[in-house]
């Protein structure tokens, strides 16, 4: 609740607003009010009806009401003369935080007939609140040894009002060793720092007590303190000293966490201890900062930690020290900028008409697969896209209107080779940075009828022994089709071969599903020792296709046929006989047996012997 002394002056002011801000526009049916925050309940704003120009007797009739999403709980209107007031207190600083601009929006709807009036109430901020430090009184530790011209942070005030109504200036109470340096930042914000005028002697004076002051720039001015409690130590002369003042840094919004924002470093020219440094940030850094950023204390690297947001703030100011390891520790400062970038935050959208993904192997190039549609809710450059799939694939794209894309084949297609694809379509923005999208679009190839069955050899041995018995299976071909379906499978037959000048099919019989070939008769080698056939293998499809193979029969000898003697011959079913002179003496040649063998081989071979002699 203000003071008295403001609510006078408030009082005062109001028709100062009124005068300048009854109505400061009505465009397009926008009426804008301006008014200042804290004015009493039941304060005149306007008289609606009177800007409008509307009739005062209509008003009731045409029930006239007042909505707005957050204006109801604030304002009111008189529905008989239209006069729109203040219905509750108006904080500002609690509608809109630090908003440089703070509007109340309201709508005035008419019915019989509708009509509907916008209208914004502009609120004015006014010097209700002084700059208030987060602590009444913080400590500092001063070595004895600091050299003068060297600054410490102090901590900054907080005003809740803005403009010229938050901190102007910061002034500290007199002394002889220590004076005030006062710079606002590129964001306005003004920073102070205690610096080091006279060199501190710990053993003539070992600690100060100063008042530190916040003044804004209202009227009436307003003022905040804080104490400072200054202890001069000995021992570890030397800060750390950081490579930068300030850093600088930039940050897209929607930087992930764990982003690393950027690293800082610091050296302290002491040794052992006294220069092991561990970073943290200074107890000036507001609470909320802690929770969307981290500081390593042993690397110094800054880390994104929670979620940013360009328009909640879009710039952040960070003090961060780096404090030894000696005893007393001594604290080096610096200051880290991170400005928030706004982001192209809207990705192309892809949608893709209903298709039919399965599509036959023999289709030419240039056959439309499916039609693509893309759009990108941005603007300007962020709006343009660029679409494109794998160059490796036998697709390609073809603009067929504007941002609408046609999927074709663009190369013939080999199911066999690749039977299904799963195209990546991505469709990338110009924005800075790019965004993207993809879409998989799956592919299925049908099989078409492309591909004859192959045997796996072009010519086959096989090798029957003779006497084998009717019906016997002699051999096998295989044949393969790498085709689908009925286009892969295969059966077997043979071709119009003879066999001494009889056809095949009296000799042999083929299973037409698996290849196995059967003997239909008994083979004698003596007749037939080989002879030459072709199976032809023909695949189901529409129309089939066929391939052949060479089948060379070689017949295997058996021991089948006793040895005859052709020399001496039997005379008339009679032994043969041989005459031998009486005096024939040992090694007479008598007689020379011959004798032949229808088998071939070692079936053939022959060996002699007497059998019986008498």
């Amino acid at each position: 609740m203000a003071n008295p002394a403001f609510v006078n002056a408030v009082a005062l002011s109001r028709t100062a607003f009124m005068i300048l801000g009854y109505v400061t526009g009505l465009i397009l049916g926008q009426i804008r009010y301006s008014i200042p925050e804290e004015i009493n309940i039941g304060s005149f704003i306007g008289n609606i009806a009177e800007d409008l120009r509307l009739n005062f007797p209509q008003l009731s009739a045409r029930q006239l009401r007042l909505t707005s999403d957050d204006g109801e709980q604030y304002l009111t209107v008189n529905v008989e003369n239209g006069i729109l007031s203040v219905r509750e207190r108006i904080d500002r600083e609690h509608i809109c935080g630090e908003a440089t601009v703070c509007n109340i929006p309201f709508e005035i709807i008419l019915e019989n007939p509708v009509m509907v009036y916008r209208g914004v109430v502009e609120i004015v901020d006014v010097n209700d609140n002084s700059p208030t430090f987060r602590d009444t009184s913080f400590v500092l530790q001063i070595s004895e040894a600091m050299t003068p011209g060297l600054r410490f942070p102090l901590e900054n005030a907080q005003d809740r009002d803005i403009g010229i109504n938050t901190v102007a200036a910061y002034t500290i109470s007199s002394n002889e060793y220590f004076s005030l340096n006062a710079q606002r930042t590129e964001y306005g914000v003004i920073n102070a720092e205690l610096q080091l005028d006279k060199p501190l002697d710990r053993e003539l004076q070992s600690a100060f007590q100063l008042v530190l002051t916040a003044n804004d720039g209202g009227n009436p001015q307003r003022s905040g303190t804080t104490q400072i409690h200054i202890t001069v130590v000995d021992v570890n002369d030397n800060p750390p000293v950081f490579f930068h003042e300030i850093y600088k840094a930039r940050l897209r919004e929607d930087a992930p966490q764990s982003t690393l924002v950027l690293k800082v470093k610091a050296s302290d020219l002491d040794e052992g201890l006294n220069a092991e440094l561990t970073y943290s940030f200074s107890s000036l850094v507001p609470p909320r900062f802690l929770q969307l950023f981290s500081l390593n204390p042993y690397t110094g690297e800054i880390r994104v930690e929670g979620e940013l947001d360009y328009e909640q703030a879009n710039s952040y100011s960070l003090n961060i020290q780096a404090e030894d390891h000696g005893s007393p520790a001594v604290i080096g400062h610096s200051m880290v900028l991170i400005e928030v970038t706004d982001v192209n935050d809207n990705a192309p959208e892809i949608k893709v008409k209903p298709f039919k993904n399965k599509i036959q192997e023999n289709v030419p190039p240039g056959t439309m697969i499916t039609l693509i549609n893309v759009i990108d809710r941005d603007s300007g450059e962020n709006g343009q896209f660029l679409c494109d799939i794998p160059k490796n694939i036998p697709f390609s794209l073809r603009t067929s209107s504007k941002n609408h894309y046609e999927l074709i084949t663009s190369e013939p297609l080999d199911r066999e080779a690749v039977a299904e694809y799963n195209i990546q379509f991505v469709a990338r923005d110009f924005g800075l940075p790019s965004l993207s999208r993809n879409k998989t679009i799956q592919i299925a190839i049908s099989d078409v009828n492309d591909n004859a069955p192959r045997f796996s050899e072009l010519s086959y041995n096989a090798y029957v022994m003779e006497n084998n018995a009717p019906g016997t299976s002699t051999f096998a071909v295989t044949a393969t089709d790498p085709d689908l379906k009925q286009n892969s499978y295969v059966s077997y037959a043979f071709q119009e071969d003879l066999i001494q000048n009889f056809p095949v099919s009296s000799y042999l019989s083929i299973n037409s599903i698996n290849g196995t070939i059967y003997a239909l008769r008994s083979f004698d080698y003596e007749k037939l020792k080989s002879f030459q056939i072709h199976v032809q293998a023909r695949d189901a499809g529409a129309p089939p296709l066929s391939s052949s193979a060479t089948v060379n029969v070689i017949i295997l000898d058996q021991n089948d046929n006793a040895p005859v003697i052709v020399s001496p011959s039997e005379k008339s079913g009679s032994e043969a006989t041989e005459s031998v002179p009486h005096s024939a003496g040992e090694g007479y040649l008598v007689t020379k047996i011959m004798a032949t063998d229808a088998d071939s081989g070692q079936n053939a071979r022959l060996f002699y012997q007497i059998v019986k002699s008498t």
